[in-house]
Order: C-alpha cells, then structure tokens, then sequence
C-alpha cells in the first residue's frame, strides 16, 4: 500500500489517534488534491486503485469505511488513521463546497443509471459475505447483525437491520442488510452496492477472487441471489420476492391515481357535508337571534319583577323594624318585674337553706348506700360467669377423660385376653402340681407341657410388648420421612413442565379465567380487563381472611363433616351477580384451603392427581419422576 508519507514502518493501534491529527493538518494545508473538480474528488491515499474519481458522498463513504475497518489484514494501522483523517477533512471543511444538491443529485441518478428491467428482490436487501467467525464449543460463532448495522449507519447507507445467517453449524459468515421499501431505501442500497464496487469488493471480485482474505464484500441482491440453492438464496425467499422498477413504479402509479380518485369522491362527499352544515349553520343562527330576542325580554321582565320584590322588602322590613320596638318595650318592663321578684326569692331562699342541707345530708347517705349495693351485685355477677367456667371446664374434662378410658380399654383388650391365658394356664399349672404326679408319667409330660405353652405365651405377652413399641417408633419415623420426601418431590416437580396427569398445583390459588369471562359479558371491551382484575384480587383478599368462615358442620352416616354453607351473603351475591362458573372457581379454592392449610390461609403447593381431581399419592409422584428421567436419558 502506497502511503503519501513515504514512511515504510506501519504504527500501533494506540498512536492512530495521534497520526490522524497529523494527517489531517496535513490535508488542511493543501498538499493532497482531494478534489479534483466540482462533482469528482480523489483519494491521495489508494493511488493504486484503478477507480480514481468519486462523488463526495462515496468517497465519504470509502474513508469512513476503511477508517473504521478493524479486522482487515490488508489495512494497515496508518491507512486506516489516513482515511478517517480524510474523513473528518470531507465532513469539516469539504462539506460545504459539495453544496446540498448533490445528495438529490445522487438519489436521481440512482434510477437513471439502472436497468428498470432488472430483477431485484423486494423489499431492497444486500448481502455481506466473508463475515469474521471461530469455532467456539462445536459450532460457530460470530457478532451480531446490529454491530455491522452501525458501522453501515455511519458510513451514510442508513439500514433498518442486518440479519446474520445461521445454519446447524452456526454463524455462516453471510448477513442480510434490510433497507426501506421507498426509494431513498433503494438509493441507500445501491449507494452501498456501489461503495464496496469502488473498493474491489463488489459481487464479481468476491466470485473471481480465489484468496478471499478478512475484508467483507457486499452487493445488492438481486434474481440470480433469490434463486440460488444456498443459505442466501433460502433467507432471501423467505423475506421477498423478486420484482422490477418498472413493476414498482407502474404500481405506485395506480396507487396514486386510486389515491387521487378517492380523493376526488372525498372532497365531493365533504362539499355537500358542508352545504347541510351552511344550511344548518344558517337555521341555528336565525333561532340564535329569536332567542336572543326572547332572553332579553325575559330580562327585562326580569329587573321589572325585582323592583318589584325589593319594594315589597323595604315595606316588609319597616314593620319589622317597628314591632322589634314594641317588644322592646315589653321585654323592658318584664325585666323590672323579675328583678322584684329576685329579691323575694332571695329572702325565701335564706329560709329554705336549713332544709336544703337536711336534705343534702340524706342524699349522701343514700348515694353511699346505692354504691355499697352496686359493689356487691358486681361481685355476684363476677362469681357466677367464674362458677359457669368452671362447670364448663369440669364437663371438658370428664369427656376428655371418657375418650381417654375408651381408648385405654381398646387397648388393653388385646393384652387382657393374652394374660387371661397366661393365668389359665398358670391355674391349671398349680392345680395339677396340688394334686401331685405320684409318679404318674402322663401327669409329667402334662405339666411339662403346660409349662412349655406358659414360657411360650409369656414369650408372645413380650413379643407383643416389644413390637408395638418398635411399630409405634417406626410408623413415626415413617411418617416424617414420607413428608419430608413428599416435600423434596414437591419442590423437584415444582421446577419442571407438567407431564401426564400428576403434577404440582397451587392449592388455595384462584382460578381467574371465569372472572374475565363474567368481566366481558357485564362491562365494556375497554374496562373488562381492569375490572376483572380488581374482583379477582378482592376476592383473593376474602380467601385470605381468616376472620370469613362460609362452612357449616354436618351428619353424614353418623360422622361430622365440614362442607361450604351456600347461604353465606357474600357467596350468595357473587353468584347471583357473575354466574356460576365465578362461584364455582371461589368455591373451589376455598375447599382445597380449608384441607391444606385452613390454620394459615395461604396458598400451599401439593401434589394433585389432574385426571381424578384429588390430591396425589406419593408412589403416584415418583412414577412420573421416574417416566421423566427415562425420557431424559433416552434423549441423551
């Protein structure tokens, strides 16, 4: 590569920053022509190109590209802090002498200069090959489409996206580069088909190329790209089809013409709409101007009428004014007269004073004797709720006791009978060692063998003794075991997709697809949603609250049975408001809390038989955990 500083050592990666600023001071003093004319600019630095002249906004395009190209072995560090200098010198201080037509220049001929006939995949797609991957953990890989994406957004093609291909080996080394579907969307696609033709890495370099190094090559796709058998001809058939200009443009032609059409019945339908609205306009204001007329007549009928009143008022007010006077004078007189009698009662009250305090005195005593009575009703009343406790305690008590005997006595039955044989045979033991053997021989064996059957039963008495207890201590264990591995089950299943008819349920959870059922039919497309959210929430609340117990106790064959009370109010209102299917799913979280957790009133996870709508047995759990871990195996 033939660099202007005629310097053959290349510089690191950390000192492009520092050689760009050189070189762009270097292109600000004038000593590389960059442009050679008013629509033809040059690249001091690719002297060996073949292609020399450039529109402004391509070679814009050709240093932003190879400035920001990292993995490129034929790009050296100093070429690329070139290029980005000649960038920033294009965009600063060339950027007004290309002027702002050259842009609308471009984008015409862009159509001018293509064949119109040409078959082109639409919506406009390019395609970049020769992507950087590596194999990483058996397939491989490579960066994502939106990092190619901004490189190409700043280098002027303003794609929508860029979507790498996959295949099962992974990242194919290829993308494709969406554009918009107008026209400015197909200038930026051949802008960029274009820029990689000025850098030998167009289409027919890619396919004439035999060492296709690190650099991307990029075109336009195009009929022989659709129609080809490989990844790119799959993507591309899947996206679009393959269409004309002429083709595109012939259609928006009837568009525009359907457009103007509809336009025209448009305009006709609102010039009528408005000649009735003139006419109404006209109507409304002939009635406006009566009514006008009409409110102020009424208006001044209006201030006649309050004259009136005001009048009527003032006469009012004057007799008022003088009665006040007369009762004045009444209220004058009346006061003398109840100061003369003051003083009576003054001189009555001297005289009524011993009695006054007689009677005082009584009252006292009278009061401290209510209180001494009120003292001890209050103790009475205390004794006798403590005696009625009491009694309620003792009744407690003995029937605790009763049940307790009963349960003794069941138990004991067993072992009576065994010790009454026992005793039966220790009996016939003496009675047969009382009336002595006399050497019989039969009588021997006889003892000998109720001896072996008394050894034998005592042997049995212990037995017995020894296994309930050991059964009693293994049931135990056996049942914390068999929770804690329903637990650990539980929260196994818990994490994993339900398979067959067992599987992990929330129970207590309410079940809120009736809600939204009832919410659609009862209120608006627009609320529903909303509302049925806020009366399943109000009713999880309800199911919480352990203060609400909607269940009643009954007799079935003899034996108490708790089922929900159908009478409850707020049962009875939600039924009757949103249906049955609501009431059902209420009624139903309510049972299952009530059997797992009735204490606590939260929602707990146990294994539940879907198919048979019950609680799961154990075995039946691990029967499915062991279906899913032969399927996995059988997988691997």
């Amino acid at each position: 590569m033939d660099h202007s500083s005629g310097e053959d050592t290349d510089i690191s990666e950390s000192e492009i920053e520092e050689y760009e600023k050189k070189s762009y001071e270097v292109l600000k003093s004038g000593k590389h022509q960059v442009k050679v004319s008013d629509e033809a600019f040059s690249c001091p630095y690719c002297t060996k190109k073949r292609k020399r002249d450039f529109q402004f906004k391509e070679l814009l395009q050709h240093a932003t590209g190879v400035g920001t190209c990292n993995n490129s072995k034929k790009r050296t560090a100093r070429d690329r802090a070139n290029h980005l200098a000649l960038a920033k010198y294009m965009e600063k201080d060339l950027g007004s002498v290309a002027g702002p037509s050259q842009p609308v220049a471009e984008e015409s001929d862009a159509l001018a200069d293509c064949n119109r006939d040409e078959m082109f995949v639409w919506p406009w797609t390019g395609i970049v090959v020769n992507l950087p991957t590596q194999w990483k953990d058996g397939r491989y890989v490579g960066e994502s489409g939106s990092k190619l994406r901004d490189q190409l957004i700043r280098r002027g093609f303003n794609p929508i996206r860029v979507h790498p291909l996959w295949n099962y080996r992974g990242h194919s080394g290829t993308a494709a580069v969406e554009f918009n579907k107008d026209w400015p969307g197909f200038n930026n696609a051949m802008s960029f088909e274009k820029a990689y033709e000025a850098d030998h890495l167009g289409k027919k370099n890619w396919n004439a190329s035999k060492d296709k190094g690190t650099d991307l090559y990029a075109w336009v796709a195009r009929a022989d790209d659709y129609n080809s058998n490989c990844i790119i001809g799959d993507h591309l058939r899947k996206i679009g089809d393959l269409r004309t200009i002429s083709d595109i443009m012939a259609e928006e032609d009837r568009k525009a013409s359907k457009l103007v059409s509809n336009l025209t019945n448009l305009i006709e339908e609102k010039n009528k709409h408005l000649a009735e609205m003139e006419s109404k306009f006209s109507e409304t204001s002939n009635s406006l101007t009566k009514l006008i007329e009409e409110k102020d007549r009424l208006h001044q009928s209006y201030n006649e009428e309050i004259k009136k009143i005001q009048m009527s008022a003032k006469e009012h007010f004057q007799k008022i004014f003088n009665n006040h006077e007369k009762l004045k004078l009444q209220l004058d007189s009346q006061k003398k007269e109840l100061e003369l009698r003051g003083k009576e009662l003054e001189k009555r009250e001297t005289q009524n004073e011993n009695e006054r305090k007689k009677l005082s005195e009584e009252l006292e005593k009278n009061a401290i004797k209510n209180s001494s009575l009120q003292m001890a009703a209050m103790e009475q009343m205390i004794a006798d709720a403590n005696v009625l406790k009491l009694a309620e305690d003792q009744k407690r008590q003995k029937e605790e006791l009763h049940k307790k005997i009963i349960e003794l006595e069941k138990k004991l039955d067993a072992k009576q009978a065994l010790e009454l044989e026992i005793e039966q045979l220790r009996g016939k033991l003496n009675v047969i060692k009382h009336m002595g053997d006399d050497g019989d021989l039969e009588v021997l064996q006889k003892v000998q063998e109720l001896q072996k059957m008394l050894r034998e039963k005592e042997g049995d008495l212990e037995d017995i003794d020894e296994l309930n207890q050991a059964l009693i201590v293994r049931e135990r264990k056996s049942n914390d075991e068999l929770q804690d591995a329903r637990k650990e089950l539980i929260n196994g299943l818990k994490e994993m997709p339900r398979h067959g008819d067992v599987g992990v349920k929330r129970m207590g959870e309410l079940d809120n697809r009736p809600f939204h059922e009832a919410a659609k039919r009862k209120y608006s497309a627009a609320e529903a949603e909303e509302r049925a959210m806020e009366i399943c929430s109000l009713w999880e609340e309800y199911l919480r609250d352990s203060d609400w117990h909607p269940f009643k106790v009954i007799l079935v064959n003899g034996e108490a049975q708790e089922i929900v009370n159908e009478e409850d109010e707020k049962l009875k209102g939600l039924k009757s408001e949103f249906g049955d299917k609501v009431y059902d799913a209420v009624v139903t979280a309510l049972k299952e809390i009530n059997e797992c957790n009735p204490s606590g009133r939260y929602i707990v996870s146990d294994l539940w038989n879907y198919a048979e709508r019950r609680r799961a047995r154990l075995q039946e759990g691990l029967v499915v955990l062991r279906e899913m871990f032969k399927r996995r195996k059988g997988m691997a």
